[in-house]
């Protein structure tokens, strides 16, 4: 059980560093498509919009960065984090839902709970 809670830490990471690629490819797009458009307002509101955009899905994936740095530490919070961060990438599919399926298995597994308790 040691190699699937190894791959879930990286799972985690990684799609919270895929997540914050997208982010910042989407600040790119809609900051220059602002510079492509003539008007001053529209530019104006794109840089804006890029700005919010890419800030709240960085803020959004940096759990699970650090939900993957504990899990290879074998802290019980991370454990506890990406649980619930698993159950929301559910929601996300077809990338995040196998993820967050495979996550779910793997961590409530008694071994794995077990695991965990030894290292608090």
């Amino acid at each position: 059980m040691e190699k699937h809670i190894n791959v879930v830490a990286a799972l985690q990471i990684g799609l919270s560093i895929l997540c914050i690629l997208i982010g910042i490819f989407l600040f790119i797009v809609l900051y220059f498509v602002g510079d492509l458009v003539e008007d001053q307002q529209a530019q104006f509101i794109l840089s804006i919009i890029a700005k919010i955009m890419t800030g709240f899905i960085i803020f959004l994936s940096l759990p699970g960065i650090i939900a993957g740095i504990g899990l290879f530490r074998r802290k019980e919070w991370a454990r506890i984090l990406t649980l619930i961060l698993s159950v929301i990438h559910l929601l996300n599919f077809p990338l995040g839902t196998a993820v967050g399926v495979y996550s779910l298995w793997a961590l409530v597994q008694p071994e794995v709970m077990e695991q965990f308790k030894k290292g608090e």
